[in-house]
């Protein structure tokens, strides 16, 4: 079973790509060939790139402490365990904590770092960090795995508060949602949309060995899902038969 996630907003989008490259990030940094801690260096600079948006560490922060308070609503609640409450409520302290401590914008000392953005300057050109343009990177690359990666971990320690806190809002946003059962027929499915309350993110979970995947398209009025086929040297087209699939709206 595979599923995907479709955001409704500026904001989630950014959660979710970001939530991408920091996954891709921490692969590759346990690669031990060059190639590897070269494709670490290129996601650490994307990552980069997406947040450099001065409110979304502020943004980030109001939603940890709303989270908290909301949490911290549910003590007492005999179908809540209070450990596992406890637990998720002082993981929203301590990754709050250590946002609030990164002051400035995240990531400035990485942009401070003139030869790291030399690399990530030339990095954006194709075939732009050859050795014979970047000699230093070249050197780099040719040093110890070891070293490499504690250079690597370096860097990325300053952008790990926002992967904790990102991480812990899109696990209480799918949570949020309950699977409801759907059958996409000649693999179409539409759905209307009405509540005070819109959702912030929908999911599709469907079976990997019908052979088809989603494609959605959907505002605050209806969600419309398209199930494709795949095949090589074609482009995506429209799966024919019944898809049966879960549908999970989540909202924070």
């Amino acid at each position: 079973m595979s599923s995907y996630d479709y955001p409704f907003n500026e904001r989630i989008r950014t959660l979710l790509r970001l939530e991408d490259l920091f996954v891709k990030t921490q692969h590759y940094l346990q690669g031990t060939h060059e190639f590897n801690h070269h494709c670490t260096l290129i996601s650490i600079f994307q990552i980069l790139d997406v947040i450099d948006r001065a409110e979304l560490k502020t943004d980030m922060l109001q939603e940890l402490d709303r989270q908290k308070i909301v949490m911290e609503s549910l003590r007492g609640n005999p179908s809540i365990e209070e450990n596992i409450l406890n637990e998720v409520i002082e993981e929203i302290e301590k990754t709050a904590t250590q946002l609030r401590t990164n002051t400035g914008k995240i990531g400035q000392v990485l942009r401070d770092n003139e030869w790291l953005m030399g690399i990530k300057q030339r990095a954006g050109i194709p075939g732009g960090v050859c050795e014979f343009d970047v000699p230093s990177y070249h050197y780099w690359l040719a040093q110890p795995t070891e070293t490499r990666k504690q250079d690597l971990e370096t860097w990325l320690e300053p952008l790990m508060p926002l992967y904790d806190g990102l991480r812990i809002i899109l696990h209480i946003l799918r949570g949020s949602g309950v699977p409801v059962q759907h059958v996409a027929q000649q693999g179409a499915y539409q759905q209307m949309l009405g509540g005070a309350k819109p959702a912030q993110m929908l999911r599709v979970t469907v079976d990997d060995s019908l052979g088809c995947f989603p494609e959605v398209s959907a505002n605050k009025y209806a969600i419309n899902v398209r199930f494709n086929m795949l095949e090589p040297a074609q482009k995506p087209r429209q799966f024919e038969a019944d898809v049966p699939f879960e549908l999970t709206l989540c909202n924070l």
